[in-house]
This record gives structure tokens, C-alpha cells and sequence, in this order.
């Protein structure tokens, strides 16, 4: 982290899973506790938070008092309201980084009295180990200094990318939702391996074990997926038996079915 976002007082509008998982992220870098405040309504929740983190869960209007950077990370049918309340009461130059799926920046800015700048992000859970996916857009008012800052920000969550705003509903198809596709197949796998005579405890780690495995493979072999994938499937064999399963159930078909209702669910969320 550089000076500036070393200074900076950084405030999360609600705090869930996601906003969680981004505060260890930035606690994982240089950034301390006593720059971070949330501002989560529901008290439980905040009371696991601060104790978690050692942060301070202030009201709405002491966030935009005191923060330069503000993540709105609550609820996307929850934001309106938020940007209602806290329109009009923001420093001038404060930075909006908006993780509210769907929610554009186009729909933030119509909601301020002021000319924040305004930054979408879509990110995923894996930020809170630091092997997450966030992927940015600018808003009309944010510089490319607001989007570096961003950056640097994010960038102790795992991997930063930045694309048009107009493929944040694709992105959030691919990456945003990604992780939970992933965890489905493992538990599909180990309910199979169970039903194939192994201990629910082997067929766990053999599960995460290969998909784990094959990860680190794809991103560090520098090899294609379909490439890697012919590789290890020897013709009429174990892994060409399976795949033809796979092919005859016409699994290319159901993922694209539900990356394209995920994308959809993300544009009606506009």
C-alpha cells in the first residue's frame, strides 16, 4: 500500500459475508483496524464483526463524516435506501466502491445530491483468503487515480481485473457466483464417492484434494483447460468413460443455462 491509501479512513455500509471477506483482506495488507468502520444495523451482527476485526461499527452518518473511502457493501435491494440517507452528507472527494450486485453506478450517482466518484466492483468470497476475483468499472466521475486506488485496495483480496461497466452482469455470471458452482461440484463428487463405497472422510479429501490440485495445475502450467483436459483422458478409458457421461447430459448446456439466469438475475437487480 502507498502512502495515500495508508491514510485513508475506510468505512464498509454493511457488513456481511462479502464486506467481511474484504476487511481481512485489507487487514492482510498494511492497512490497521483503527482505519477501517462499519456501519452494519443488524447489532449481532456488528458485535461479531467489530470483535472479529477490532473495528468500530459507527451510524451512517458518522461513516460519511469521518471515511474517503466507502464501500457499499449492503444488500443491492437495501442500497437505495442507504444512498438516500447518506446523499448530501459525503466529503466531497470521498471514494463509492459499490459490491451491490446488478446495482450500476449510472443508479448511484442518480442518487446523490453530490459528484462522488463511484467505482463498481464485483468481487467473490475467496478475497478473505486472498485468492479472490474483483473486477471493476468506473462510474462517470471516477479518475483514473479513483480506479488505482481501487486497485491497490483489492488488490491484498487476490486478483484485480477492469472491464467496461457494461460486462459487470457477465462477470458477476463467471466470477461473482463462480465460487458456489465450484462447491457444488465438490459436494456432488463426494456424495458420488460415498455412494461408491468410500468414507464420507476420504471421499472429502480426495475430492478437494484433486480439485485443488487441478487449480494450481491450470494456473501455473501456463497450459489451456482443454488441453490439460485431453491430456489425462487416455482414449476408451476410465476418464473418457465419465466424460461421455458428462457429454451425453450435455453439461456444456447447464452451465451456460445457469451463467445466463445468473446474468439475468444480476440485470434485473439494476
Amino acid at each position: 500500500m502507498n502512502l495515500a491509501a495508508n491514510e485513508k479512513s475506510i468505512g464498509f455500509i454493511g457488513a456481511g459475508i462479502m464486506g467481511a471477506s474484504l476487511i481481512r483482506g485489507l487487514l492482510n495488507s498494511s492497512i490497521k483496524a483503527n482505519q477501517i468502520y462499519i456501519s452494519e444495523k443488524n447489532l449481532e451482527r456488528a458485535t461479531e464483526v467489530t470483535s472479529q476485526f477490532s473495528v468500530e461499527n459507527l451510524s451512517l452518518s458518522q461513516i460519511t463524516q469521518k471515511c474517503e473511502v466507502i464501500f457499499l457493501s449492503v444488500k443491492p435491494q437495501d442500497l437505495e435506501n442507504v444512498l438516500k440517507e447518506i446523499s448530501g452528507s459525503l466529503k466531497n472527494d470521498a471514494l463509492l466502491i459499490s459490491i451491490a450486485a446488478g446495482k450500476t453506478s449510472n443508479f448511484i450517482e442518480g442518487l446523490l445530491k453530490s459528484k462522488n466518484p463511484v467505482v463498481r466492483v464485483m468481487p467473490n468470497t475467496p478475497a478473505q483468503i486472498g485468492k479472490g476475483v474483483s473486477v471493476i468499472s468506473a462510474g462517470s466521475f471516477a479518475t483514473k487515480a479513483d480506479l488505482d486506488l481501487t486497485k491497490e485496495l483489492l488488490s491484498s483480496t487476490g486478483l484485480v481485473l477492469e472491464v467496461e461497466e457494461s460486462q459487470q452482469d457477465a462477470v458477476t455470471a463467471v466470477s461473482g457466483s463462480g465460487p458456489a458452482y465450484f462447491f457444488s461440484f465438490v459436494e456432488s463428487m463426494i456424495k458420488s464417492g460415498v455412494k461408491l463405497g468410500l468414507s464420507e472422510e476420504i471421499a472429502t479429501k480426495l475430492a478437494i484434494g484433486t480439485i485443488v490440485g487441478s487449480a494450481a495445475m491450470l494456473q501455473e502450467s501456463g497450459i489451456d483447460a482443454a488441453t490439460l483436459r485431453k491430456n489425462v483422458t487416455s482414449p476408451n478409458g476410465t476418464t473418457a468413460a465419465a466424460l461421455e457421461v458428462f457429454s451425453k447430459k450435455k453439461l456444456d448446456d447447464i452451465i451456460n443455462e445457469a451463467m445466463t439466469a445468473a446474468k439475468k438475475r444480476s440485470q434485473e437487480l439494476a
